[in-house]
């Protein structure tokens, strides 16, 4: 019972004092070592699940029931102004800089509703990861993905479709519709409905 009332009081301290800038839904669960950062804008939906070590150190919004492992960085690709003329890329300004005017200003990762991503990866600022993929622990994504398919490798490609057949993908989402509309919680990326992934 101490244990319960000590992880709950931590995750009260996180979202409300030491994250309290950012939206965050229900039910969040952040192992050890967490860091988070964004300039602008960091939307969490609800049942986000990040492990211990990772770090998000861009704006972003992130749908329902995702997963990120242990040690998954999501990082800017402009972080430091490296083509400013006659300073050393360590000197430069940087994106957290309040005059930085360079580069991934407008940057925002988005990453949609059921998405899992494994140890160790690393996703560069900017994409979309589309609902229902999986992101191989060790990859370095790049790119934005495609729904409901699995990436892997550095830089990473796509690799397989997450379902075995299209027939299994489409009861798929038959039923999780079914199922979130029971829990009362199918409400999409930051509020705004999921695209259909029949049309994308």
């Amino acid at each position: 019972m101490l244990i319960k009332n000590i992880k709950r009081l931590r995750f009260y301290y996180l979202r409300k004092v030491k994250w309290r800038r950012y939206s965050i839904g229900k039910n969040m669960y952040a192992g050890l070592r967490v860091y988070l950062w964004a300039r602008e804008t960091l939307i969490i939906g609800n049942n986000f699940y990040i492990g211990r070590g990772s770090q998000i150190e861009a704006d972003c919004i992130i749908g329902d029931n995702v997963i990120f492992a242990n040690n998954v960085a999501i990082v800017g690709k402009y972080d430091h102004h490296y083509q400013q003329l006659g300073v050393p890329t360590r000197l430069a300004s940087r994106i957290r800089d309040k005059d930085y005017n360079w580069k991934g200003l407008n940057s925002k990762t988005i990453i949609e509703d059921d998405v899992w991503v494994g140890y160790g990866a690393i996703i560069m600022s900017g994409l979309t990861i589309k609902k229902g993929c999986i992101i191989a622990a060790g990859a370095v994504l790049t790119k934005s993905t495609e729904p409901y398919t699995i990436y892997g490798g550095n830089p990473a490609k796509k690799i397989a479709s997450r379902f075995a057949t299209e027939e299994d993908k489409e009861q798929h989402l038959i039923l999780e519709k079914e199922f979130l509309a029971s829990k009362g919680m199918y409400k999409g990326v930051a509020g705004t409905p999921v695209e259909d992934s029949n049309n994308s």
